[in-house]
């Protein structure tokens, strides 16, 4: 009898770290989508941006309307900014990833310098899918109620803002890239793909 219970002791043991194991695992990919994440919210409803100027790397001014029709994302960044540094090569893979006629990456630095400080920057650090666009006195930051950078927004196709992160994301990370996949095809013809999971947090309107 003694070594019956031995036994089930034993046993019950077992299963009850198999469990622990299975929760500790749950727990870590949790934490882990939600690092890729960051703090990125969606918008209870899309909401209109104001409109916004500024220029590409040949000094052509440009202006948000003239992407109407692909999602784009808004990164508004710095080259003296340490976050934006870390996430920058992650929105260059997410540019070479998913980039074209549906989406881009509309990386706006507000760098006084303008191209005299991200032309450098971009070649240290082997951008090449991301085009250089500048916003040197950082006009469409403050139009936007710009609070720190890194800040980005998730636009539709139809130039509203499905939801913004205020500070870093890891961008080529699947859960990023299942938001953006999404995105880009709750806009277009055919089969829409099935909702991504969305953050809780919600923010209040721009403007």
């Amino acid at each position: 009898m003694r070594s019956t219970n031995k036994a089930l002791r034993t046993l019950l043991g077992a299963g009850l770290l198999a469990v622990l194991a299975v929760l500790a695992a749950g727990a870590l990919s949790g934490r882990a989508h939600a690092d890729a994440l960051g703090d990125f919210s969606y918008f209870t409803t899309p909401k209109p941006v104001p409109p916004i100027a500024f220029e590409d790397g040949n000094g052509r001014p440009l202006t948000l309307a003239e992407f109407k029709g692909r999602v784009v994302l808004v990164n508004f960044w710095a080259t003296w900014c340490g976050p934006c540094v870390k996430e920058m090569p992650s929105l260059d893979r997410l540019q070479a990833r998913l980039g074209g006629p549906g989406f881009t990456v509309l990386d706006l630095s507000i760098d006084r310098q303008g191209k005299a400080a991200v032309e450098p920057f971009f070649a240290v650090n082997k951008l090449t899918h991301l085009k250089i666009y500048l916003d040197p006195k950082a006009a469409a930051f403050h139009a936007w109620h710009g609070e720190g950078v890194p800040m980005s927004y998730l636009i539709g196709r139809d130039g509203r803002a499905l939801g913004m992160i205020l500070g870093p994301a890891d961008w080529d990370s699947p859960a990023m890239i299942a938001i953006v996949e999404h995105a880009v095809a709750e806009g277009a013809p055919g089969p829409k793909m099935k909702s991504t999971e969305r953050a809780t947090r919600r923010l209040a309107p721009l403007g």
